[in-house]
């Protein structure tokens, strides 16, 4: 498993993975071939002066083992580090990676990038590299990708990665309410009951048949007792007489 793969987040995926040209292993390691070619050619010398027990062969031949040794160590150390610097482009970020012993990550989430400048000379369109500069909001991150191989093809993934982050941001978290499900109701207050008229007191004379018509006639109009009630009290009252 690759480094980076130990850094991603629960439901992360890894969308694109690249490394730098291999042009750049070969500039970073050229004192070491410098070395093995000087090495190369004093071992020839000495091979020609093999019967000479001189000092300076001698001198010569130790030499060329040191530059040998530390020359073949530098390659293989320029190899390992140029395979464990990685560019990696998750559905969240873009993350960088370096390091052979003490590893180094550094990331920039995709909702943070503003824009990236692809730089491509007429070398690297032949070869197939070239330096992306990355935009970010934030100062810390990653911002300058020297000599990326398919640089071009990088650019359009995260131009991708991030328009399907902000798809995915932009979507409702809470599921829509169902076609079928009823209508919430509006509670009603329960319909006030009928007043019911006051008692009708004793009334014996003419006089207080009269004055309890007159009242009974102004909870009619008032809408307190209804036109029913007030006839059959009516009649009750000049029942009465």
């Amino acid at each position: 498993m690759a480094y980076v793969d130990g850094l991603l987040a629960d439901g992360e995926r890894v969308l694109r993975r690249a490394h730098q040209h291999w042009f750049i292993m070969v500039w970073n390691a050229r004192w070491a071939v410098g070395a093995v070619i000087v090495a190369a050619i004093g071992g020839i010398i000495r091979l020609l002066n093999l019967n000479s027990d001189g000092i300076l062969m001698s001198i010569l031949g130790w030499v060329v083992l040191v530059l040998l040794v530390i020359g073949i160590a530098s390659l293989v150390w320029g190899w390992l580090v140029y395979r464990n610097t990685a560019y990696v482009i998750t559905s969240r970020r873009i993350i960088q990676t370096s390091g052979v012993v003490n590893k180094r990550a550094s990331d920039s989430s995709l909702e943070k990038i503003n824009d990236a400048i692809l730089t491509e000379s007429i070398f690297g369109r032949v070869f197939g590299f070239g330096t992306l500069e990355v935009l970010t909001a934030s100062e810390a991150g990653i911002e300058l990708l020297r000599m990326l191989t398919d640089a071009k093809d990088f650019k359009k993934a995260m131009l991708d990665a991030k328009h399907e982050f902000e798809v995915d941001m932009a979507r409702p978290t809470m599921p829509p309410m169902r076609a079928d499900a009823p209508a919430p109701t509006v509670s009603q207050a329960p319909a006030p009951a009928p007043v019911a008229p006051a008692p009708t007191p004793e009334i014996d004379t003419p006089e207080e048949v009269a004055d309890a018509l007159t009242r009974l006639g102004d909870l009619r109009d008032k809408g307190l007792i209804t036109p029913e009630e007030f006839e059959a009290k009516k009649q009750e009252l000049l029942g009465r007489l």
